[in-house]
């Protein structure tokens, strides 16, 4: 896209996967420079800031509008009826005694004043009419239709000019002119600037990287001379990124890069949301995102093509303004976006792939290498192996990877690997000669004991031998190499603004699949925690995380929040979390979201997270009306065959009770198709109750 696109993209949705569920396109974005001055407000958690505005305080007795205008209607013609039969004599003439009894009556005779008479007559009908407009206008809340419908016209009329002609009026304060930088002194970069924001040389992704630049200037990383000689010479395309893009080859969801969020839906006008969510629109950004956000709903529910598929795209978005490092994983045609729209796209099992995947995360420490790799192998069964974890799986991988690391200089590859847990003597010996050359006796060490527990009962070796030949297999062959002749691609490049898409090779191998998903999982953690440089968010986006989630992997989705890291999990059901960790892995993301079609047992376990409230309930009670009175019996006997209803009297009861904020029930049945419960909590710990979103809003 040109550089002069406007910011919302132009909005042509990419062609669907099979299976995959088109992405409507999003509504016409404004120019760049309407964009930039459009306001912004303060709200809470996952809210849309951009043209936010927060909500008057809620009115219980708030009378509805219908019946407002029709009740000052009716009030009106009740006025006008009586004053017509005053005005007319149909009352007679007793509204005016009062006027009579305090005057004198020489006003009104002949040769009196007559003049004093006639004006103290329409002072009297002045009052009168003042009277009926007080008692008809209480009757019929007058003075509440001009606050609601009257006021607002005559403000709008008087009111100020719109926020961008009032900007535009006032260069220091107009954010298209660059007022932080100037007032810095740099005057002559925010000239350069604003005259490409109002050529529309500038996007969005422009400005934000522009933005982040200058705030390695303000942090002290950078010099003001060196920024303002970068600006002055390349102008709306300074600190591009580094594969030269400017902007992502297509949107398909509504971006604000200035608050770094993207658009997920409009919160439901439904009772059940509270007051100030009900039609604003919520959306997601890193500050929420950092708590990890996991989505449980079945096929179809919109879980990738409205909600992956937007965090990606807005993430791929900030990745260009070098704000973010997003990794995403799915399956092959999951729709996760197009190849152009990454920098390095890993396609497992394809031959067509330009990069490999370095299945030891780039590390050269044996024992990380070997517990990384033992919980991909192991980790969804490490709780019915001794010890009830992977240790001993790390253990046995590291007795292996250590020795042939220290005789070749390298890790093995996959198909090595599985000769030596297998316990081939070929391999053993080779590998025991080699490091007997390069003198290294305690890696020998290492590899004899290996040797000496291989085949004893209980040994993991065997097991893991089995779980690695699901990746010996013809497919990958050209996968997974050590030697460098392919282009391996580590984790350990998060410490800079990449965006990357990992291709899993579900089709034909399921098992292999959630094994590379467990190994990305895994070294995705790791390499989070041990960045030095934790200026940018990194965050994972896993499409499907089913049989992924494992006590280790639960340890380092917690770890990441304090990381500037996050990770984004989908789930079909959360029967496909063991059962010990369900819970547990609802407690550790800070962002849960239930689509529509969950089943009543994975509703429960939301409903017991997102907790009670105290609400007010009203219980009303008909009570039959037994007349005594003949006269009365009649009547009610009359109004019984006219309604055919018999006669009652209403009472209620009005009580606080504690009440769950979205039941069981009510996640199965209650909510429609296309929307989905959120909510959020940011990294500082503020949080937001759930709310029902319309994800096609």
């Amino acid at each position: 896209m040109p550089p002069s696109a406007p910011p919302g993209g132009p909005g042509v949705p990419l062609a669907s996967a099979p299976g995959v569920p088109p992405v409507p396109a999003p509504a016409a974005r404004p120019s760049f420079v309407a964009w930039l001055r459009a306001p912004r407000s303060e709200a809470a958690p996952g809210v849309w800031t951009y043209e936010h505005k927060p909500k008057a305080p809620e009115e219980p007795d708030r009378i509805p509008g219908r019946r407002l205008l029709s009740g000052a209607l009716i009030a009106l013609l009740c006025g006008w009826l009586v004053w017509s039969l005053l005005w007319n004599g149909y009352l007679g003439g007793y509204w005016l005694w009062p006027m009579y009894l305090l005057t004198p009556d020489s006003w009104y005779e002949r040769g009196g004043n007559t003049q004093a008479g006639w004006w103290s007559q329409r002072i009297y009908i002045g009052i009168v009419l003042a009277i009926l407009a007080v008692i008809f206008g209480r009757v019929g809340h007058w003075p509440e239709v001009w606050r609601r419908y009257v006021a607002p016209l005559f403000r709008r009329a008087w009111d100020e000019p719109a926020p961008e002609a009032a900007a535009a009026g006032r260069p220091e304060g107009d954010p298209v002119e660059w007022p932080h930088l100037r007032a810095a002194g740099a005057h002559s970069a925010a000239d350069r600037l604003a005259a490409d924001a109002r050529a529309g040389a500038m996007s969005d992704v422009d400005h934000a990287r522009i933005e982040r630049a200058w705030q390695a200037v303000r942090a002290g990383s950078k010099s003001l001379a060196s920024f303002t000689d970068t600006v002055l010479r390349h102008g709306a395309a300074s600190y591009g990124h580094p594969s030269g893009a400017r902007d992502l080859p297509v949107r398909t969801a509504r971006h604000d890069l200035l608050a770094q969020q993207v658009r997920l839906g409009t919160a439901a006008e439904d009772s059940r949301n509270p007051y100030q969510h009900r039609g604003v629109g919520l959306a997601l950004d890193p500050e929420v995102l950092g708590t990890s956000l996991l989505a449980v709903g079945p096929p179809g529910s919109g879980k990738t093509g409205r909600v992956v598929r937007p965090v990606v795209e807005s993430l791929c978005l900030q990745a260009l303004a070098g704000q973010v490092a997003v990794v995403a994983v799915g399956a092959a045609g999951a729709g996760l976006g197009a190849d152009e729209a990454f920098d390095v796209v890993v396609k497992i099992g394809r031959p067509d792939s330009g990069y490999d995947l370095d299945l030891y995360g780039g590390t050269t420490d044996p024992d990380e290498a070997a517990g990384i790799l033992a919980e991909a192998l192991i980790g969804d069964m490490a709780a019915s192996l001794p010890g009830g974890d992977s240790r001993r799986a790390a253990t046995a991988l590291a007795q292996l990877l250590g020795p042939y690391r220290a005789a070749h200089g390298r890790f093995p590859s996959v198909p090595d690997l599985r000769e030596l847990l297998d316990g081939s003597k070929a391999a053993v010996d080779a590998l025991r000669e080699a490091l007997d050359e390069a003198g290294e006796r305690a890696q020998a060490r290492e590899l004899e004991a290996r040797v000496r527990q291989s085949g004893a009962p209980g040994d993991v070796g065997a097991l893991l031998a089995d779980r690695i030949a699901l990746l010996d297999r013809p497919a990958f062959a050209d996968f997974f190499d050590t030697t460098g002749d392919r282009r391996p691609f580590s984790l350990r490049a998060l410490e800079h603004p990449l965006r990357v898409r990992i291709d899993l090779p579900e089709r034909g191998h399921a098992e292999a699949s959630r094994m590379l998903a467990r190994l990305v999982l895994a070294q995705f953690t790791e390499c989070a925690v041990g960045r030095a440089d934790r200026s940018l968010f990194a965050c994972l986006v896993l499409d499907d995380a089913s049989h992924t989630i494992t006590p280790e992997a639960l340890r380092g989705i917690q770890r990441l929040r304090s990381a500037h890291a996050g990770a984004v999990l989908t789930l079909r059901t959360l029967d496909d979390v063991p059962e010990s960790l369900r819970s547990a892995l609802l407690g550790a993301v800070g962002c849960r979201m239930a689509c529509a079609g969950v089943t009543t047992w994975d509703g429960a376990r939301f409903a017991e997270v997102w907790g009670t409230e105290w609400v007010e309930t009203r219980d009303v009670t008909d009570r039959q009306i037994i007349a005594e009175e003949p006269l009365t019996k009649v009547l009610h006997f009359i109004r019984k065959v006219a309604t055919g209803k018999a006669v009652t009297t209403q009472s209620v009861t009005v009580r606080t009770v504690e009440r769950e904020r979205w039941s069981a029930s009510e996640l199965a049945h209650a909510v429609p198709p296309g929307h989905a419960v959120l909510s959020v909590t940011s990294v500082r710990g503020e949080g937001g109750p759930p709310v029902l979103v319309d994800l096609r809003g």
